[in-house]
């Protein structure tokens, strides 16, 4: 059976997938979304293998990374941001119909490849 945080990563590599899967099908709004929740749960996972506890039930990125008790260069702080306000963007229409005009496939193949590294990085802490 796998522990708490292994459940987050395997929680995390899913959103992971998804976020794969709707680059692939040309759905960049749900690749922000995705790599977001992916994200997210990675942090949580972090939380989880070095508190004991279960994390705290927020969806900002910066914050869980502050309850993670790691050091963040400034550059993976700024892409937690980034992606946080995604997923804000993603989650109420009239953001939504403004995030869809402006999310190209170049953006979205970015936000992949951050995702993707900060997800190595993270499973290298549980």
């Amino acid at each position: 059976m796998a522990t708490i945080p292994e459940q987050w990563v395997d929680q995390a590599r899913y959103d992971f997938d998804t976020a794969r899967a709707m680059f692939d099908n040309r759905r960049f709004l749900y690749v922000l979304f995705c790599c977001q929740q992916a994200v997210e749960k990675m942090l949580k996972g972090v939380i989880a293998k070095r508190t004991g506890e279960f994390p705290p039930r927020l969806h900002n990125l910066m914050r869980l990374a502050e309850h993670t008790g790691l050091e963040f260069e400034e550059a993976r702080l700024s892409f937690f941001g980034e992606l946080s306000s995604y997923y804000i963007q993603t989650r109420y229409p009239k953001e939504t119909d403004t995030l869809l005009n402006n999310v190209s496939q170049e953006i979205a193949q970015e936000i992949v490849t951050e995702t993707e590294d900060t997800i190595r990085w993270l499973s290298s802490m549980i």
